[in-house]
């Protein structure tokens, strides 16, 4: 804990709210963090950025009193700690927001940002008046309107993040931690917390930015530091950096494949044609058609259909009506069974719920959907599926000790590799992706992009269902703008001079 401040003349502020140096961890044997240094100094945003499994939320739960470290030494101004708790750090005024929320929906905002530390009155009975003044205050410093009395369960994602900053203010933090903030955020939204950072920042907050989002990083912070493999790769100021060379420090090489869209020819046959179609879940009167080769974006804002639609193609929910033709062949889609079989496959959205089985291996995820095709008798070809495995997790660069290892062990981008091989095994004619580099670091998200390139070059389609419209500028060939389940416009790339322009175009303005 950090000690009470001594009598005498008042000394001038240190530079530093944060010092930490030759910091180092190990999980298990293995050396996650290896004499690390890393500061921050007051009024700052400073990036950590880094691949999956770099070791940044590691580092920052360190300096939370999450986790112990194995070695080095910290100090927050100028006076060396060691946290032992969450409630050490806070008590020295240091703050972490979680990429996880840890607010409970059904109480009121007041309520959860004085959670454990209510105001109490007469007879040591909660001060509901008090909390929700001082609430209303801590809000008002942010310049942000939020009514304490509301049920957070009640309101958007965007007040949730609000609500968790305005819940490490109310303890006094005078260090903030925002891991992957803008996660769960529409731009709209993210624009509104970049506001509030930068407000705080001129009120002499100091702020600890994670996110895999180069243009976030460079849009709102001061200073990057890279980790790679555990160890500090660079620190500098953001005037001195580009977004190729921050990449390039994170993968430990030049990034071969870019996020420009490059254009290509595509060809004026249609490969998929979606005819009406309407479902009970979202989607009204659906038309799209996918040319040979073509990567076809869909944007829209939350609960405009997009990730309905994916769901409709791959026949997890029913078609009431319309029609949906596959190499001029229309399709009696069943289940994904029916899908899978016509020739589609499906990269859903949330890759550890709906498109991996966690605790099972690399290797038996990735023969899931061919278990029927390498199956004689009852029994698996074991040698075609190692050959399988093996050309899968090379084309993908899939990083992996062994095909044995448990698919939960790797990190947010080798996961996604596992996901995608697994359906490109089956040699699909349509591949339908919903948000494939959400939480991916920015070398595998390069990779990503790269696979989609080659796939659609081969003269097979996509469809790219994303929210990062840099991601939708760079790989699509046209893109089509979703609203209340119904197509708003068909736009060719060609068209879309600035990502500003498809931002105008998804929020419905001309």
């Amino acid at each position: 804990m950090i000690p009470p401040a001594t009598g005498g003349e008042t000394a001038a502020a240190p530079e530093h709210a944060v010092v930490m140096r030759a910091i180092t961890k190990s999980f298990n044997g293995v050396k996650v963090l290896d004499e690390v240094d890393f500061d921050l100094r007051r009024g700052e945003i400073h990036a950590l950025v880094g691949g999956n499994g770099a070791g940044k939320s590691t580092l920052m739960k360190i300096l939370v009193g999450v986790y112990s470290m194995d070695a080095g030494s910290y100090r927050i101004d100028d006076q060396e700690v060691s946290f032992a708790s969450i409630a050490d750090a806070q008590a020295a005024g240091v703050g972490m927001v979680f990429q996880e929320f840890s607010l409970i929906p059904t109480l009121t905002v007041a309520q959860n940002v004085y959670l454990t530390r209510e105001p109490r009155g007469f007879a040591g009975l909660i001060d509901d008046r008090a909390m929700e003044r001082r609430t209303r205050e801590i809000f008002g410093t942010m310049g942000v309107a939020i009514a304490p009395s509301r049920v957070v369960g009640e309101l958007p994602t965007a007040m949730w993040q609000l609500t968790e900053i305005a819940k490490a203010l109310a303890q006094d933090a005078r260090v903030l931690i925002l891991d992957e903030p803008t996660a769960a955020l529409a731009r709209t939204e993210t624009v509104q917390l970049f506001d509030l950072m930068r407000r705080l920042r001129e009120q002499g907050m100091s702020m600890v930015y994670i996110s895999h989002r180069m243009e976030e990083v460079f849009e709102v912070c001061d200073r990057v530091t890279v980790l790679r493999d555990g160890r500090r790769a660079l620190t500098e100021r953001i005037q001195e950096l580009t977004p190729r060379r921050v990449i390039d420090e994170i993968i430990g090489r030049k990034l071969e494949h870019t996020m420009e869209y490059q254009a290509r020819e595509i060809s004026e046959d249609v490969l998929l044609r979606v005819r009406g179609i309407t479902t009970r879940t979202k989607l009204k009167d659906v038309d799209l058609e996918l040319r040979r080769g073509e990567v076809l974006g869909l944007a829209g804002l939350m609960g405009s259909g997009r990730t309905e639609l994916g769901l409709a193609l791959f026949g997890v929910d029913e078609v009431e009506s319309g029609d949906i033709i596959l190499d001029g062949r229309r399709l009696e889609l069943t289940g994904p069974g029916s899908a899978i079989a016509a020739g589609l496959a499906l990269i859903p959205e949330d890759r550890r719920l709906q498109g991996l089985i966690l605790d099972h291996a690399v290797r038996d995820n990735l023969l899931l959907p061919l278990l029927g095709r390498m199956s004689r008798n009852g029994f698996v070809d074991d040698r075609a599926g190692s050959r399988t495995v093996k050309a899968s997790i090379s084309s993908l660069g899939i990083r992996v000790r062994s095909p044995s290892q448990p698919v939960r062990t790797l990190s947010g981008g080798n996961q996604q590799k596992v996901v995608i091989g697994k359906w490109l095994a089956i040699e699909p004619r349509v591949l339908v992706m919903d948000e494939p580099t959400a939480g991916v670091d920015v070398g595998s998200k390069g990779e990503i992009v790269e696979m989609i390139r080659a796939f659609a070059d081969a003269g097979n389609g996509v469809i790219l269902i994303s929210s990062e419209l840099p991601e939708l500028l760079a790989v699509s060939d046209r893109v089509v703008i979703l609203r209340d389940g119904s197509v708003e416009r068909v736009i060719d790339r060609a068209e879309i001079a600035h990502e500003e322009d498809l931002h105008h175009a998804v929020q419905g303005v001309a």
